[in-house]
């Protein structure tokens, strides 16, 4: 009976005891697969949002509660970070890309938006004016003076008027051609309307309307009336305002050097589809230095400066 008491007693022990031991492993299992699901879900998720993210955090879930805030937070800051690098990148490098693009493009556009309004502008010193762009009926320059240079006449009368600026160019101009020996004389500058349109009539009467839009501009029409344009001639007046004047050492000194002051030929020859009329190497225009030595430069004239080319109108 003993014998059989202490095996039932053995036996009942065993049995606690793999009771015992099942009941911890069993009581472990959901905990392991707790903390593995987790993890794959954790990692699908990251994955699904950002690769980098997912393994980022992943490498934080492997170590304890406090690493995986830590490394989690790291990594939800870096990922932020990231992302608006990323974003703010994107408009960075958009921005850039478009104001590098647009300022080029900007300074492309403004410069010939800014030309286009120059050339528009009857009071700019670039104004563009010919057989298809006129300058106000009414319009006359506020700033006309007297410019100290040698005529051809010694009346003070209103074509030795220029604008000042123009004025101040042509003192300078003539300065500089006397260093050369080369002596100039003005001819005719400023024109009213008034005054150009009956200039233009009698050359239409003397000569015929087609003939006369070929040398004279329409009313409205002219450089003259700019206040920014003059003829010029030698000192003793010879083949003033005529062919002749070209080939002579007084043109040939303007052609190489007028755009030095700001002066540039304005109907060059071989550009009359261009200008509109033929060959005058006596007709000078004021545009400004910087204007004047492009066109100089690229052997252009105003209306190609502008892409305002061919000239259509006629009249």
């Amino acid at each position: 009976m003993r014998n059989r008491t202490g095996k039932g007693v053995g036996y009942a022990l065993v049995f606690v005891l793999m009771t015992m031991l099942l009941g911890a492993c069993a009581s472990d299992i959901p905990n392991t697969a707790k903390t593995s699901n987790s993890g794959v879900t954790e990692d699908a998720g990251n994955a699904g949002n950002t690769g980098n993210t997912g393994n980022g955090e992943n490498a934080g879930n492997t170590g304890n509660g406090t690493g995986d805030e830590a490394a989690g937070n790291s990594g939800n800051s870096a990922n932020s970070t990231d992302a608006d690098t990323v974003k703010a990148g994107s408009k960075a490098g958009s921005g850039t890309k478009n104001q590098s693009h647009s300022e080029p493009q900007g300074s492309a556009d403004d410069a010939k938006g800014g030309s286009k309004a120059a050339a528009a502008d009857p009071e700019s010193v670039a104004v563009l004016v010919n057989k298809e762009y006129a300058l106000p009926e009414d319009y006359k320059p506020e700033d006309l003076v007297y410019p100290d240079v040698r005529f051809t006449f010694k009346e003070k009368i209103e074509k030795r008027k220029m604008r000042k600026e123009a004025a101040s160019a042509l003192e300078e101009l003539f300065a500089g051609a006397e260093k050369d020996n080369i002596y100039l004389a003005g001819v005719s500058a400023y024109r009213s309307h008034s005054t150009q349109t009956s200039l233009f009539n009698r050359y239409v009467k003397k000569d015929g309307l087609e003939k006369a839009k070929t040398y004279s501009a329409v009313p409205g029409h002219s450089e003259h009336e700019t206040g920014l344009a003059i003829d010029v001639s030698g000192s003793d007046g010879k083949c003033a305002a005529e062919d002749c004047f070209g080939g002579t050492k007084e043109a040939e000194w303007l052609a190489e050097h007028a755009h030095e002051y700001g002066f540039i030929i304005r109907y060059p020859e071989g550009k009359e589809n261009i200008t509109g009329y033929k060959y005058e190497p006596w007709h000078l225009r004021y545009v400004g230095k910087e204007i004047a030595a492009d066109i100089v430069e690229r052997e252009i004239t105003l209306e190609e400066y502008y892409d305002a080319v061919p000239v259509s109108a006629n009249p």
